[in-house]
């Protein structure tokens, strides 16, 4: 159901050798930063993503953070958008949209504020 986790942090390196030391413990592979500045864990088709929070505030427990569920088509996520709307979410960044690697994307802030994205697949 989940595409991915994403957390802010306020020192990326930190978080890159606290990271790195436990996932390689596990087996995993150290994280890499991608060339939008985020650091990234693959493991199993699972993805953990670390970034310093995009408004500029200092990250906290949540600012930054992102829940990522996976979608199967497009139609599912304009639906899923549509539904947190109609059900006291606000639709935050941009709007429903296909992104360079095709997948297409949407974000949501429940009543709660915490931050959500639906996505269906890459396919480039």
């Amino acid at each position: 159901m989940f595409t991915h986790i994403m957390i802010g942090s306020n020192d990326l390196e930190q978080a890159r050798r606290f990271y790195d030391a436990t996932f390689t413990a596990l087996g995993g592979k150290p994280g890499e930063m991608d060339a939008r500045g985020r650091l990234i864990y693959l493991h199993d088709g699972s993805r953990l993503m670390i970034t310093t929070p995009i408004n500029g505030k200092p990250a906290t427990a949540a600012n930054g953070g992102t829940i990522g569920i996976a979608a199967a088509t497009a139609a599912n996520v304009q639906a899923w958008h549509d539904a947190g709307i109609a059900n006291g979410g606000t639709s935050i960044e941009t709007p429903p949209t296909e992104r360079p690697n095709g997948a297409f994307v949407a974000y949501l802030r429940d009543p709660d504020g915490n931050k959500l994205t639906a996505r269906t697949p890459a396919t480039k």
